[in-house]
């Protein structure tokens, strides 16, 4: 073989350092902020199975439900049109859904208004040198500074230029170094977290992390989309 891509050869390294993980096998700096900008359809929420809605239909009080759970099966029931699916939809697209059920039966030009109230996917983990690590629901735009805040803080012997977000990217994993002393003081940017990131503190807890963020797939799928 005469020629080994950048990316590929990136890989290799990782396969062949991951028992003994160390700060060299996720990017940092810039190749850490592009791979973990959020992606649009990341930007775009989509309702999962146990989220909490207020589905609104205006000047309807009979029909309109507040803090109700979609089930586990994705489904949601509305009163006169039974069950309407609403997993992986946004909450336009389910708006528009359920006016143009009413629409076809029951009601001349229905506006519908549905909002999320609380999400089971939009959680991230936080974890290793902070003073209370958890499992936390997060808002749209939540950035890493402030899931630090929610966690209460990195304690006072947590390595703040070793934190790690780990997140999976269209079915592969992914990982990448951030120093929080330089986001703190406004010489790098504040990456946004999306539902279903781990963050962690301190590379002497990330070694475990990566351990078993990686034992679910093979490294060639892990890491480095560049």
């Amino acid at each position: 073989m005469q020629y080994l891509s950048k990316s590929v050869a990136s890989l290799l390294v990782l396969g062949l350092s991951a028992c003994g993980s160390t700060r060299s096998d996720l990017p940092a700096g810039p190749a850490a902020y592009a791979i973990m900008a959020p992606t649009e359809a990341q930007n775009v929420y989509r309702i999962g199975a146990l989220d909490v809605l207020n589905v609104t239909v205006f000047q309807e009080p009979d029909l309109t439900l507040k803090e109700t759970p979609v089930d586990a099966s994705g489904n949601l029931i509305i009163p006169l049109i039974g069950e309407v699916r609403a997993q992986g939809r946004t909450a336009v697209e389910l708006s528009r859904e359920i006016e143009r059920l009413l629409a076809r039966n029951y009601l001349v030009r229905p506006q519908v208004s549905v909002a999320v109230v609380s999400s089971v996917s939009q959680r991230i983990t936080v974890e290793g040198n902070v003073t209370d690590p958890g499992v936390y629901e997060i808002s749209g735009g939540t950035t890493l500074l402030q899931a630090l805040a929610r966690a209460k803080s990195p304690t006072r012997v947590a390595k703040l230029d070793e934190v790690v977000v780990f997140r999976n990217i269209d079915g592969r994993r992914a990982g990448a170094v951030f120093n929080v002393e330089d986001i703190r003081e406004g010489r790098a940017g504040d990456p946004q977290l999306v539902g279903g990131d781990t963050v962690v503190v301190g590379f002497s807890a990330v070694k475990g992390a990566f351990r078993d963020f990686l034992s679910a797939a093979p490294l060639v799928n892990a890491f480095r989309f560049f």
